[in-house]
């Protein structure tokens, strides 16, 4: 029996799949999970985005006009709390059409020591951890038809989509280091150089 081959399109230098090529054979497979409604539906409603205001509007504009082609109403808001003042405005946008949920991610105020966790200062006597799986029940509770990550951490934000029944975009990815841009990583040779030191370009 012949075995998949493992996808590497990264390393990728034609990208014959943008025309017509099925690389790996498995297109019919792959139809097959577009017989989902629900996913067929949230497809639909962003390649419709994605045609109508291709290289138009940005992220935050795509978010509302995608949540408005899905017919959803009620909004989740998963933020840093590091990111107060960036939700309060997304809120407040979202807020003239959607009913807005939003949640810190240091609720329920559960300590660090109770798990065992490392504290970013271990000096401190209660550090409070970041609660993710609760972000996440919380907005489940509630109802919420699409959730979205303002600035959580990266591990935390894998809890969240994992725990969140609705489905999950991202508005604002954390990067403390490169204001909240990680991209700078690849498009700054002298960053690059950390992690490609061969890199000489």
């Amino acid at each position: 029996m012949k075995k998949n081959p493992k996808p590497r399109c990264a390393s990728c230098k034609h990208f014959d799949c943008y025309i017509d090529k099925d690389c790996f054979s498995r297109a019919d497979s792959h139809r097959e999970l577009y017989n989902s409604e629900h996913i067929k539906e949230l497809h639909r409603a962003a390649t419709a985005i994605e045609g109508r205001h291709y290289c138009i509007e940005p992220r935050l504009r795509e978010i509302i006009l995608f949540a408005k082609e899905m017919n959803f109403r009620k909004l989740g808001l998963a933020f840093c709390v590091g990111m107060q003042e960036e939700a309060k405005v997304l809120a407040d946008i979202l807020k003239q059409d959607f009913d807005v949920i939003s949640v810190c991610c240091k609720v329920s105020a559960i300590p660090k020591s109770e798990y065992n966790l490392e504290q970013i200062h271990p000096e401190k006597e209660v550090e409070v951890m970041c609660n993710p799986a609760g972000q996440a029940q919380l907005l489940n509770d509630a109802g919420t038809e699409l959730n979205i990550i303002c600035g959580l951490c990266v591990g935390h934000d894998a809890v969240f989509t994992m725990c969140s029944k609705a489905p999950v975009t991202t508005f604002i990815v954390k990067d403390r280091v490169l204001g909240h841009n990680p991209a700078v990583s690849l498009y700054t040779r002298y960053i690059r150089r950390k992690y490609l030191p061969e890199d000489n370009s």
